[in-house]
């Protein structure tokens, strides 16, 4: 559907110049010569956004920006003034504008601000949504996700659960790769049985073997006693063997013989043991790279990738950040009896917009981490680690539902620098004394840079 702009300017020429540029632009446009017109104009039909000139007769539009934002606060509203000065645009955000553009109007500006709105528009509807509980994601036992990435891994995990096949979990460190090992297991005809993991690149090589293996008594100076190695002790269950691209050749060997024999000799024993697991290995590596440079046996790499799993990076989830953020609230607010319910929305930019190098483990604990800080019922960017907060970039990764799904085009240092002390001073609605201590900076180097800004207007 059309977005529906309203657009508000008492002189005629603008108000059909602007409206038939939008218009071919693909917008609705309503065009209005007053405050008055425009008000009641939203109280019949609101529009998606509105466009309205500082200096009206009558009703100004500053007034009729923060009646607006009364009646409709979801709704964003431009400001055009003909000045251009920072005070003007203090004004308008201190009565509840989006944005404000000065006057003769830059249509490309002025388009890359409506999407921008309507980006925001649709986080905080997203956030909304996410608070309140609404369509419940899909998941596969304990993994969450709604991204068509974890989708397609639902598919595939669906496929596979039932199934006695191998199968080889690959991904970033963080991404889950043990909560689809466990997700298996619990799906699989072996969910009665035990679930044993390993975590191959932790246990020293002569220790793996006995680990993996067991051991009798006497068979080396430790052994004072006879163990049950884990290929045993999962018979009738599940093995996981994370991290299993650590291994050493050595062990690779021996490890591949058990495979295809299904028996086991401990070490320092005589006689070889059944077993019946099933196995899934995960990984961090690439093994076909290790398999080329001889650091991987071929033999045991085919043994293992019979069904390949594949855990995207959070990056690549899209959406998926702030569903798992929910997530993590509830779960964090009710273990710490805290009342924190969700996010703001400025807190949600900030972890679209950031990489994750760490994945689902780092949002995991950041989230831990904002919920044991939290003042309000709501975590804000003031509750995130130091990283995120440095992070002032716009979102590379938007909203998956959000119909503006492009990158944000690139923009000079000074523009991102103008752009987030106006959204600093609209966020604390033109207090300079609390943005100065948001931005980091003193109270006179704040008024030199918005003094700079009005100079270049």
């Amino acid at each position: 559907m059309k977005k529906r702009i309203l657009f508000v300017d008492d002189e005629f020429e603008v108000r059909d110049l602007v409206s038939k540029a939008l218009a071919r632009r693909g917008f609705d446009v309503d065009a209005r010569g007053s405050a008055n017109e425009a008000l009641s104009s939203m109280q019949e039909n609101p529009s998606d956004a509105v466009i309205t000139d500082i200096h009206l007769d009558g009703t100004s539009g500053l007034e009729l920006c923060q009646r607006i934002n009364e009646s409709h606060p979801d709704i964003p509203v431009i400001v055009v003034t003909g000045f251009g000065s920072m005070e003007s645009a203090v004004g308008a955000m201190r009565a509840g504008a989006y944005d404000f553009i000065k006057k003769p109007i830059d249509m490309a500006q002025l388009l890359d601000k409506l999407d921008r709105a309507f980006q925001l528009r649709a986080l905080r509807d997203e956030v909304k949504r996410l608070r309140e509980g609404v369509d419940a994601p899909r998941a596969f036992e304990e993994i969450i996700g709604d991204s068509p990435a974890m989708n397609d891994v639902f598919e595939l995990l669906e496929r596979a659960s039932n199934s006695e096949t191998t199968v080889l979990v690959t991904g970033e460190s963080g991404t889950g790769k043990e909560l689809v090992a466990h997700a298996l297991h619990k799906r699989s005809k072996r969910a009665a049985g035990p679930f044993v993991a390993i975590n191959c690149a932790a246990v020293a090589e002569n220790i793996l073997e006995s680990e993996l293996f067991g051991h009798v008594a006497g068979s080396f100076t430790d052994a004072k006693r006879t163990r049950v190695g884990l290929l045993v002790a999962a018979s009738g269950g599940t093995l996981f063997l994370d991290e299993i691209g650590e291994m050493p050749p050595a062990m690779q060997a021996k490890l591949l013989r058990a495979l295809q024999e299904r028996v086991v000799r401990p070490v320092g024993g005589s006689r070889e043991i059944p077993f019946d697991v099933r196995i899934v290995a995960a990984t961090n590596r690439d093994l076909e790279t290790a398999v080329a440079k001889g650091q991987f046996r071929s033999d045991l790499y085919y043994r293992i990738d019979v069904v390949r799993v594949h855990m995207p990076p959070l990056r690549a989830r899209g959406n998926d950040v702030l569903l798992l953020a929910q997530w993590f609230i509830g779960k964090f607010a009710s273990e710490s009896h805290k009342p924190v319910r969700g996010l703001s929305t400025e807190t949600a930019e900030r972890l679209l917009a950031y990489r994750w190098p760490g994945n689902v483990r780092e949002l995991q604990n950041c989230i831990e981490r904002a919920v044991a800080l939290a003042q309000f019922d709501q975590i804000t960017v003031l509750d995130l680690p130091e990283e995120l907060n440095d992070h002032h970039t716009l979102p590379l990764v938007r909203p998956m539902k959000s119909p503006m799904a492009n990158l944000t085009p690139l923009s000079s240092l000074h523009e991102h620098e103008r752009s987030y002390i106006l959204r600093v001073l609209r966020e604390l609605k033109g207090d300079r004394a609390l943005a100065a201590q948001v931005l980091g900076l003193d109270r006179r180097t704040l008024n030199r840079r918005i003094e700079g800004l009005e100079q270049e207007h």
